[in-house]
Formats: C-alpha cells, sequence, structure tokens
C-alpha cells in the first residue's frame, strides 16, 4: 500500500503481539516448507529458502522451528502438502488486488478470500485478470532513524544490484529484480543498517488514487486478507491520498 499505511504495516508487524506472532510464524513455517520442498535443504544452493530463514531469524523465530520446518520440506518428516495458490481481484473504483497464498485446502483457501473480498466491498477475478498489471520484485524497506545518510545507502544498494530506491517520509523502499534481494540485505546489514522489512512481491506497474472513506475501506479489505491463515502476501495498485 501507499507511504503511510505501508510503514503502519510495517511497524505492526514488528510490534505483534503473541497471537499476531503466531500468526506470522505460521507462514513462514509453510513459506520455508515450499522453498526446501522446491529447492532442497541446503540454503547456499537455494537462495528462496535462505531468504525466507533470513525472514524467520529476524522475527526471532526459534531455530528448531526452521530446522522443523526445513526437513518437513525435504521430505525427511511427514508434514502438509502446501501447494501455491494466487487469485486476482477487485477493491473499490476497480483497485487490482494480488493474492498470493500457500495452502493445504484450496477449497478452504478460496472460500476465504472470496469471503473476505465480498463482504469488504471487492470481488474474486477470473484468472488473468489483473495479473498483467503487476510485475515481481524484491523489496527492501528501511526506517529513516536507521540511516546516517540517504546518499551512502544509496550507493550500497547500488552497488550490490538494486535498480531502485525510493524516498518516503517515514523511510527507504529498495527495489530490485527477486534473484538480487538477499545478496542486497546482506550487503546492507553489512553497514550495520536495520532492515524493517524484505520481501519478494507483486508491484504495481500503474496506481489507482483512492482518499477518504474509500482508502479506509481498502486499508481494512487489505488487512482482513492478510490475516487470512493461508494468504502469504496481497498486492494492489492503489495510490492512497492524504
Amino acid at each position: 500500500m501507499s507511504g503511510h499505511s505501508k510503514w503502519a504495516t510495517i511497524k505492526h508487524k514488528k510490534g505483534a503481539n503473541d497471537a499476531k506472532r503466531g500468526k506470522i510464524f505460521s507462514k513462514l513455517i509453510k513459506e520455508i516448507t515450499v522453498a526446501a520442498r522446491i529447492g532442497g535443504d541446503i540454503l547456499e544452493s537455494n537462495p528462496r529458502l535462505k531468504m525466507v530463514v533470513v525472514k524467520a531469524k529476524d522475527a526471532n523465530m526459534p531455530g528448531k522451528n526452521i530446522e522443523a520446518a526445513i526437513k518437513r520440506g525435504a521430505g525427511n518428516t511427514e508434514g502438509a502438502d502446501y501447494q501455491e495458490l494466487v487469485y486476482e481481484g477487485y477493491g473499490m473504483d476497480g483497485v487490482a488486488i494480488i493474492i498470493e497464498c500457500l495452502t493445504d485446502n484450496k477449497n478452504r483457501t478460496v472460500s476465504a478470500v472470496r469471503s473476505t473480498l465480498s463482504k469488504n466491498g471487492g470481488n474474486l477475478g477470473e484468472a488473468g485478470s489483473v495479473a498483467w498489471q503487476f510485475e515481481k520484485k524484491g523489496i527492501i524497506n528501511i526506517e529513516r532513524e536507521a540511516v546516517k545518510s540517504e546518499e551512502s545507502l544509496m550507493e550500497i544498494a547500488l552497488e550490490a544490484g538494486a535498480t531502485d530506491m525510493e524516498s518516503e517520509a517515514e523511510g527507504f523502499t529498495i527495489k530490485c529484480e527477486p534473484t538480487d534481494l538477499f545478496s542486497i540485505v546482506e550487503a546492507i546489514k553489512t553497514k550495520n543498517i536495520e532492515i524493517a522489512n524484505q520481501e519478494v512481491v507483486m508491484t504495481p506497474k500503474s496506481r489507482v488514487p483512492l482518499a477518504g472513506e474509500k482508502a479506509e475501506k481498502l486499508r481494512t479489505l487489505i488487512e482482513k486478507l492478510d490475516d487470512l491463515e493461508d494468504v502469504q502476501s496481497v498486492s494492489s495498485n492503489e495510490a492512497i491520498e492524504g
């Protein structure tokens, strides 16, 4: 989402209570399991797994939980067989929404996504209906107080392979190709700069402006989708004004 909403969401995740932390851990465990299943359990040869393990450690997930998820994904222990699903939909004023999920029960997931959209001013679309409006990018968010020099941060990021850096009121957003995300995160961390959030997301090619009540309703819709058990990430193409 846009500036204020995005940073508020990041801070909410960082300060999550125990119940919220449990949901975050559950989503990370699914992601680790799938990454290990697809690319193997060796971190150095599996960039996707390496990245999500970093996210899990940053979220203070216990090491034993990480190890168990890796073993489950690699087939060393029994567990749920998660599949990746992507749903496309619309919010108010034609705002496009991409919902990425990991689930062991497709019927449960699509029912929950459809219900949440319909109850909050949105609707589920057909496959391909909005995906063309997005492209997959690596995103790194850094709060302004964590950075001494904007110029130095930009230099570090660009040298590590970043394609762009945006300066906002509350911090900086670095963009890159998904394959370069881990190396850029490592380069920034070696300079003792704290990273608020890093992930691979669907970023919009253009945006639909929203303000006032419509913007608030869209925030509510995004938050409710993001809270669903099987939803890993939600992306939309709104530009919230004010």
